[in-house]
């Protein structure tokens, strides 16, 4: 059986970086996506581009029977997905990204969702993994969290508190997985350079000017953590977290307030 990766919400951004970077080194790539004409169309350009065998599936969160049965279609393949990297999520925005969801007026519905979303329908895929991973005793489980499950921004608790949850899931897989040769990671990005981000322009609240290192990170940056935690590169580590963020989140507070405090005071 050869070896493969499966990643969610691999169509653009940091999936599709990590997907390619699997495959650069040889892995066949499975992609999810809720759009399954997008996940093909992205598994084709992978495909192409690396010389791999790659597939989309287009996946609900609400339906485990679907999940099942992609697990399944990747068995009659004949292959084995020794990596699994969870990087779909709901961002908790709610209804206006500009706003986030408001603590006195979000409905539950939308609370709930985002926890649908970020930590049930991440077990339904983890468990489909892990039942191959554990007859080959060998897999990685790849979490791509956020850094602020440990530094909340208003407005977003549910999406706070979610990937809060997935650390510490991450953590309870890496006991309860462990003993069948199946590793348990995360990865904490900051601020990404999503086309978003980018065409924000002069709106940007956060970029570089805000982190130790001065810049934040591209998709590869975050791929690259993936890569890392999810092939033999760290085949003893599991149960840990690697922040991808500048160092935003080893600071008290950003130097930068320091120089606009000495510029409002005059100094």
């Amino acid at each position: 059986m050869k070896k493969a990766m499966f990643v969610t919400g691999g169509t653009v951004g940091t999936g599709l970086a990590t997907a390619e970077r699997f495959a650069k080194e040889g892995y066949d790539v499975f992609i999810s996506s809720r759009n399954g004409e997008r996940a093909q169309e992205a598994a084709d350009a992978v495909a192409q581009k690396y010389g791999v065998f790659a597939k989309g599936y287009g996946l609900d969160i609400r339906d485990e029977q679907a999940v099942i049965d992609v697990f399944k279609d990747i068995d009659s393949l004949d292959r084995v997905v020794e990596t699994v990297v969870l990087n779909a999520a709901d961002l908790g925005f709610g209804t206006d990204p500009a706003k986030g969801m408001d603590f006195f007026s979000v409905p539950v519905e939308e609370f709930q969702r985002v926890f649908e979303t970020n930590l049930v329908w991440n077990f339904m895929i983890v468990r489909q993994a892990a039942l191959r991973m554990k007859e080959q005793h060998k897999g990685a489980i790849v979490f791509i969290s956020s850094n602020t499950a440990y530094r909340a921004i208003p407005n977003r608790s549910a999406y706070c508190a979610s990937k809060g949850g997935i650390n510490a899931m991450s953590k309870a897989f890496a006991i309860d997985l462990g003993p069948y040769g199946i590793r348990s990671n995360v990865v904490l990005p900051g601020t990404i350079k999503t086309e978003r981000w980018v065409q924000m322009g002069s709106k940007q609240i956060v970029n570089g000017s805000l982190t130790p290192i001065g810049d934040i990170s591209d998709f590869e940056d975050i791929a690259n953590a993936a890569w890392y935690l999810g092939s033999d590169e760290s085949k003893n580590v599991t149960g840990t977290e690697i922040m991808v963020d500048g160092g935003m989140s080893c600071q008290l507070y950003p130097q930068l307030l320091n120089e606009l405090k000495r510029k409002a005071m005059g100094i």
